[in-house]
């Protein structure tokens, strides 16, 4: 019985369909991939770390377990997990309120998040919450990770220019605190960062798989040690304890969970957000991946799980890291296997050499690591097409600006579930009309040369009929049959784009039916669906419509009424 549940596991692991046809020419490539993308993780680990309120080491064991837990158990060919930049400032935000960044308390709240933060998404995946990406729409991220990164670039000012800030998590408090400190600018500083900056943007416009950031941080040491600049003033990392990630059982207690959980659900939903994106993106240009939110939940979860009993913060897909990993050819899992192997050798051997790192140059990185999450470009680009979606950007961007980072991701879930709502409880109608020479019935403002008659209003309700848009369906059909005054005597339904159909509207539509016998017009349905047509049916409605007037086509609905419309003048004709 064990037996067949491990296979049945070892079988469900995305891994397993992966390997059994690897090949030496994608070792190779995975290989290149993998050790570019762990010489880019060693730096960047370190500078999220700081970003998070960690000692930079805790960067380095967040890049090992991790990783290699996701690269088992995720979809995602090319998906690179480790510390990320947003997640690292909420971890910050919210964890700073109990506990002195840095502190030996602090790191055991930090890696007790990682833990609740992984069972939440364990528990989402398992109960198959992946639907709730859905619901967040792409220009409310866009303004939220915008404001985000310019909260981040802002909290890594004093450093770049030497001057002690507080940690603060507004914009506008990291100004206000420039404006008013007495400290100078250490102009040393300012050199060590600019110039970090400029090796890395340098070597990335010659080429992307040189390792601008390791250069920066070579340089950066070699000039604070070898000009002594640490006592005149450049601040450095400073000891850094070598060995693997060390294991450990997270401290977790009631008390802690108390305070945690907020912030646990705030990363494990933002954090798999992030993740999933990124790996849908990747897909797209690999086809034959799938990409399931639901498994993207438990593969993400369970390497915050594992990393929070190896000392890691929680983790995320990141987009920079995924794409040069996807670039320099990652093919398979393997090359984020090679990428850990890589960070756990620097663990290992080379810790003592970043003692001299300036604190400067993992600044410049984090600048520039989130400086393409500021959508200035899809911010014009909706500004073109589309006012809707850029005021909805701007009222995110804005609320996370002047609320925080935290209360900005409930602004952005807000702001996306009042775009859902608003849009199911208003959704486009249209009037119908002929093509000549043609049985097709098209919007009139669409297709100017589609005829009507006076008599005959052809209506369509191009969305879900219930209880949030039943009062819109009844008043925009009302105001067209009013339009029309005593000459109407046909209202047909064009349901071909309803496809939900819940008891208000079951009884929105039999109050109209009352108002059009007694105006003396007929209501005949076309393009009924199976499923509407059942709820019509178990609340009386298709009855009292009339079996005989649901038709296939607005056509056939049409073409009957003119019929039997036709059949009764020649009555009356003959009774004359």
């Amino acid at each position: 019985m064990r037996t067949t549940l491990w296979r049945s596991f070892i079988r469900w692991l995305p891994v397993y369909r992966t390997f059994p046809d690897y090949s030496k020419t994608n070792f190779r490539s995975d290989a290149l991939a993998g050790v570019t993308v762990g010489i880019l993780l060693v730096p960047q680990g370190m500078a999220y770390a700081v970003l998070a309120g960690m000692p930079p080491v805790y960067g380095l064991f967040s890049a090992t377990v991790p990783l290699i837990v996701y690269a088992f158990s995720g979809a995602s060919r090319q998906l690179s997990v480790g510390p990320a930049a947003i997640v690292s400032l909420l971890i910050a935000s919210g964890v700073s309120q109990w506990a002195t960044p840095g502190s030996a308390q602090y790191i055991s709240l930090v890696i007790q998040l990682s833990l609740l933060a992984g069972m939440v998404q364990l528990l989402a995946g398992g109960v198959r919450l992946g639907y709730l990406a859905n619901f967040l729409s792409r220009p409310v991220i866009h303004g939220f990770s915008s404001a985000a990164a310019l909260v981040i670039m802002g909290s890594q000012v004093g450093n770049l220019l030497g001057i002690p800030i507080p940690r603060l998590s507004h914009l506008h408090e990291v100004i206000l605190a420039l404006l008013q400190t007495d400290s100078p600018i250490h102009w040393p500083t300012v050199a060590i960062g600019g110039g970090a900056m400029g090796i890395i943007l340098v070597a990335k416009r010659i080429h992307r798989s040189i390792p601008g950031p390791l250069i920066a941080i070579v340089a950066g040491t070699l000039m604070v040690f070898g000009f002594g600049l640490s006592p005149a003033g450049v601040k450095i990392v400073g000891n850094i304890p070598s060995g693997a990630p060390p294991l450990s059982v997270p401290a977790l207690s009631i008390a802690t969970l108390r305070m945690l959980w907020p912030q646990a659900l705030i990363i494990g939903f933002v954090g798999f957000l992030e993740s999933f994106a990124v790996a849908k993106a990747m897909a797209t240009k690999h086809p034959g991946q799938l990409i399931g939110a639901n498994r993207e939940f438990l593969a993400l979860g369970a390497a915050n799980v594992a990393g929070a009993f190896f000392s890691a913060y929680p983790v995320a897909g990141g987009f920079g890291r995924t794409a040069v990993n996807e670039r320099a050819g990652a093919v398979t899992q393997m090359a984020s296997l090679i990428s850990a192997l890589v960070v756990l050798l620097s663990l290992l051997f080379l810790t003592p050499l970043f003692f001299h790192l300036p604190s400067a140059v993992l600044a410049a990185m984090i600048v520039l690591a989130v400086i393409p999450l500021v959508a200035v470009g899809e911010m014009r680009h909706l500004w073109q097409t589309d006012k809707r979606d850029f005021v909805m950007l701007l009222a995110s961007f804005f609320g996370t600006l002047t609320l925080g980072v935290e209360m900005g991701i409930g602004v952005a879930v807000v702001l996306s579930l009042l775009l859902v709502v608003y849009n199911a409880s208003n959704p486009h109608c249209a009037v119908l009309g002929k093509l000549p020479g043609s049985r097709h019935y098209m919007n009139i403002e669409r297709f100017p040369e589609a005829t009507t008659c006076d008599d005959i209003l052809v209506f369509r309700f191009d969305g879900p009929l219930f209880f949030g848009n039943a009062g819109v369906f009844e008043d925009r059909l009302h105001t067209l049959v009013k339009a029309r005054g005593d000459v109407l005597r046909l209202v047909v339904l064009d349901a071909s784009a309803i496809h939900s159909m819940d008891s208000t509207s079951v009884h929105t539509l039999e109050g109209m039916l009352d108002t059009f016998d007694a105006m003396k017009i007929h209501f005949y349905t076309a393009y009924v669906r199976g499923p509407i047509r059942d709820v019509m049916k178990r609340g009386g409605l298709y009855e009292r419509i009339g079996t005989s007037n649901h038709f296939m086509t607005v056509a056939d609905a049409v073409d009957w009424f003119i019929h039997n419309r036709r059949k009764e003048e020649s009555k009356c004709l003959s009774n004359n």
